[in-house]
Order: structure tokens, then sequence, then C-alpha cells
């Protein structure tokens, strides 16, 4: 008799990147940098499409007439279109990145079980990585999963369908960060020994230091 691996647990999550925001603190479009031949967009899209999500949403951002993406929002999604994302246009980025976490929680199809949050900060984030939070998020059962590194908490951030109420509450203050740490106590903490999940990308100066620019 031939013994045969256990099936990992399944869990359905659908990839949400907000790539709506101005970059103001990077000076040009986050989303359009290139790193090592990939822009950060593509670099998480695939991130999320290979590391075991059904679906990956960008939500891109809308012009002064609402669901006209304005001219680097059009860049943006034909760049998230060529990496086989699916676009969403926030017609009021100027509330933050909230608002384009809910609209994609609105666009999910039934039966979706959680969401991968994955901002584009975060371009080193590996499929693998992704997989393994996926994994661990099935396994556990907790509402929140969490990578870490040296006790640092990462990205991307797996939220269960048991947080989507609160997600969506129009009175949430602090946006997804309240969520996460109202549930940290109750989170599935991964630990991972590289600092892929806490490299965060935001400034020219780390962008410098990331390409070998400086």
């Amino acid at each position: 008799m031939t013994e045969t691996a256990p099936a990992e647990p399944a869990l359905r999550i659908v990839g949400v990147v907000p790539a709506a925001g101005a970059s103001r603190r990077m000076g040009r479009t986050k989303a359009l940098l290139p790193l090592d031949g990939r822009t950060f967009l593509r670099r998480v899209v695939t991130a999320l499409s290979l590391g075991g999500c059904e679906r990956v949403l960008v939500v891109v951002s809308g012009a002064e007439a609402p669901g006209e993406p304005t001219p680097p929002a059009e860049a943006v999604a034909r760049e998230a279109r060529a990496a086989r994302a699916d676009v969403l246009v926030n017609p009021e980025p100027g509330e933050g990145p909230i608002t384009s976490l809910r609209l994609a929680l609105q666009a999910l199809d039934p039966g979706v079980e959680g969401i991968a949050y994955l901002p584009l900060d975060y371009p080193l984030v590996t499929s693998e990585a992704v997989s393994t939070l996926r994994r661990e998020a099935a396994m556990s059962g907790a509402s929140l999963t969490l990578p870490t590194f040296e006790d640092k908490r990462g990205h991307p951030a797996i939220f269960r369908g048991s947080l989507f109420t609160e997600l969506l509450d129009p009175h949430l203050e602090g946006g997804a960060r309240t969520v996460v740490h109202r549930h940290l106590d109750e989170a599935c903490l991964v630990p991972f020994d590289d600092a892929s999940v806490v490299t965060d990308v935001d400034t020219p100066e780390a962008y410098a230091a990331l390409s070998g620019d400086e």
C-alpha cells in the first residue's frame, strides 16, 4: 500500500493590492518603479498569484470624473492587466487605503474565505511567503495571519471573512491597522528567516538602497 502525503488545507483567498495612492513620499508612481527587471506592481501581483490567490484585485486611483482613471492610474491599470490582475477604480483615494480595501471586499465572489492584503511598499515579498501564510491561515483558523521577522510584523496580512464586517465599517478610524491591533492577541504570527516580509520601500532613499542607485 502506497502512502500519500496529506492534502494541504485549502483556503480560498483573493489578493488585494492598493495602488490608488499618490506616492508622495516616493515622488513618482511607486507601482511602476523597476526592480530587477520587473515593476513593483508586477512583483506583488505575481507573488500573490503564484502564492495561491485565486484572483488578484488591483485598486487604482480615479480622476475628477468618477470612473475615469487619471493618466498615471491608467498606466498602472495597464500594468496590472498585463500581470493578469483585475482592476478596480477608487473615485475617492484621498480618503486613504481603507477605501481601496473596501472596494475590493465588495467585489469578492461568494465563497471567498479571506484576502491577502499586500501594499506596493513590499516588493520583495515572494510567492513562497504568500503560500506559507495561506497554509498557516488555513491550518490555524485564525481570523488574522501576519508574517514576522525578528519580532517585527510585515506583509501580506491575511484577513479571514470574519473580519470583513469590521473592515467595511464606515465609522472605523485608523483603517486596517486598527483592525489588526484589535485582533493581535488572536492572530497567527508566522516567523520568517529573511527580511523580505518587513522591507518597506516607501522613500527615494529606500528605493536607491534596494536598487543599487545610491
